[in-house]
């Protein structure tokens, strides 16, 4: 399609009245036409809201009352524009499960503008997804339905919840526009907010098109306002290019160790869902684990287990491969270039190390010991043996080291823990050498550390199912109802409290979960 029959088709969204405090700086923007197609949202009819981020409003600086307002709701959903906003789509390449796929881009998300930075707040990009067609649809509509929008709200800040570098969201509404996808399905948009939008494709794009003078743009504009050490540093004889790609990997690695510690499947890591600031993005097929199992694939479409749990920080590797492939004409050499990946070989294991101490309670408490990793290989097989819950174990492990600290280490009660295991004689010879290391460990911080570290709740696809079967209304009788999404929100966003009268949500999965099938679909 091309970018004159979209305009055709988008209805020119007039300004919104209302003060909502934002104010429009728009950097990438100032960026040339080779980078991005501007357009208008395609409004939708009758929109309404599902949710909300008060948290992420803070962030910008919205203002309150705007936030609450029905001109937030049109601009929200792509039916009006605030002064100063520059919406446009952003061009970009790359490898899908392994396979180039040329020229993607933003298919179905509009970016709305950047917020200026002040005092008080940095600069935020707002984009819309679901927002309506763009010339980078291909075959696709433009739009997002209910489903997929409420987990991609939900699970946007569940992971900021737990300190993990992601995407925020800043609200959700909806549209009973018809959508069709397997089914006939109703329309939604999620408000998604980040420092920058751009991916590992967006560099791959231009290499492939053979366009060195804008790859170089791409790249100056990067590093210049999210990586100036790049600039300065002595690396690889001063060569910033080089500098940025060991920069990105070493956030790659450190954000692939957040996954795997919290048990965290991605389902779909093509190279245009990687972020270039290390970021989780574009929460599609993605799944918390429930029973640990490293060969898991949460993604239905992902027949060949490319992307399955255990795999993600390989896959994560050969992206980094693609991207320095990308930027091989401005680094210069290709030795250089596999040097600056060297590091992602020490920084994942050495991060991953690190969060696994912290789940156990030794982190920053102690020097690392030689049995250490002997310890997490171990309960690691452990739990893999029989597929335990990977939360509910860290959890409970968290309560009875604290019981220890209270009662003491004989007299504290670890059925709770190993209630879990079948494999009673291997798990005691475990917490035996567990407890041994704690000897020398100030438990009343280990704990704190614990009960910091492993979440009480986390995103299971059964607690997302039910809120999106409430928002959806699809029980007879029943009409929509988003309070299941307000319930989870405030769990998740602070997911280490206790949050009494809330054990339900952080209890064992159905039996119906398992057959949950989440796909690229949405």
């Amino acid at each position: 399609m091309t970018t004159s029959s979209i305009a055709e088709l988008a209805v020119v969204a007039p300004l919104a009245d209302s003060d909502s405090g934002l104010h429009f700086d728009n950097r990438f923007a100032a960026l040339s036409s080779a980078f991005f197609t501007r357009l208008q949202p395609t409004p939708l009819p009758d929109p309404y809201w599902v949710g909300r981020s008060d948290a992420t409003a803070r962030l910008l600086g919205l203002d309150a009352d705007w936030f609450a307002s029905d001109s937030a709701l049109g601009v929200l959903t792509g039916n009006a524009l605030l002064a100063g906003m520059a919406p446009l789509s952003s061009v970009y390449s790359g490898h899908q499960f392994g396979v180039w796929a040329g020229q993607l881009g933003d298919g179905r998300a509009i970016l709305l503008g950047e917020t200026a930075a002040n005092p008080e707040t940095s600069g935020f990009e707002l984009q819309l997804k679901g927002a309506g067609l763009t010339p980078y649809s291909r075959m696709g509509d433009g739009r997002a339905v209910l489903r997929s929008s409420i987990r991609e709200f939900l699970c946007s800040e569940a992971m900021h919840g737990l300190g993990i570098a992601t995407t925020r969201a800043l609200s959700v509404t909806g549209s009973d526009a018809r959508v069709r996808r397997e089914e006939i399905e109703t329309a939604a948009v999620v408000a998604r907010v980040a420092p920058s939008f751009i991916r590992f494709g967006h560099f791959e794009h231009f290499t492939a098109n053979q366009k060195e003078g804008e790859l170089r743009t791409l790249a100056d504009f990067v590093i210049d306002n999210f990586y100036p050490a790049c600039r300065t540093t002595d690396r690889f004889g001063g060569n910033a290019y080089a500098a940025f790609l060991e920069a990105v990997s070493e956030r790659t690695a450190a954000l692939m160790a957040q996954w795997q510690a919290v048990g965290f499947c991605h389902g779909v890591m093509n190279t245009d869902n990687m972020s270039i600031l290390g970021l989780t993005i574009d929460y599609g097929p993605f799944q918390f684990l429930d029973g640990f199992d490293p060969q898991h694939i949460c993604n239905h479409s992902d027949t060949s287990g490319r992307y399955a749990f255990n795999q993600q920080p390989n896959v994560a590797y050969w992206n980094l491969f693609c991207l320095a492939q990308a930027l091989l004409p401005l680094i210069g050499e290709q030795e250089v270039a596999v040097a600056a990946l060297e590091s992602y070989k020490s920084v994942f294991p050495s991060a991953f190390e690190a969060r696994m101490r912290a789940k156990l309670g030794l982190e920053g408490l102690s020097e690392p010991a030689e049995g250490d990793r002997a310890l997490i290989e171990g309960v690691l097989k452990l739990l893999a043996a029989e597929k335990v819950d990977w939360t509910i174990f860290w959890r409970r492990l968290s309560h009875h080291v604290g019981a220890a600290n209270v009662e003491g280490a004989a007299a504290a009660n670890a059925e709770p823990v190993r209630d879990l295991f079948i494999d009673r004689e291997g798990f005691d010879a475990w917490l035996l050498s567990f407890s041994r290391r704690h000897a020398g460990v100030a438990s009343d911080v280990a704990v704190r550390l614990m009960l910091a570290t492993n979440p009480k709740f986390v995103l299971r696809n059964h607690l997302g199912q039910q809120a999106i079967e409430l928002a959806q209304g699809t029980s007879p009788g029943a009409g929509k109802d988003f309070s299941g999404i307000e319930r989870l929100l405030r769990l998740l966003e602070t997911p280490f409290e206790e949050h009494p009268g809330f054990d339900q949500y952080a209890g064992f999965p159905p039996d119906w979960a398992s057959s949950i099938e989440i796909s690229c679909s949405s």
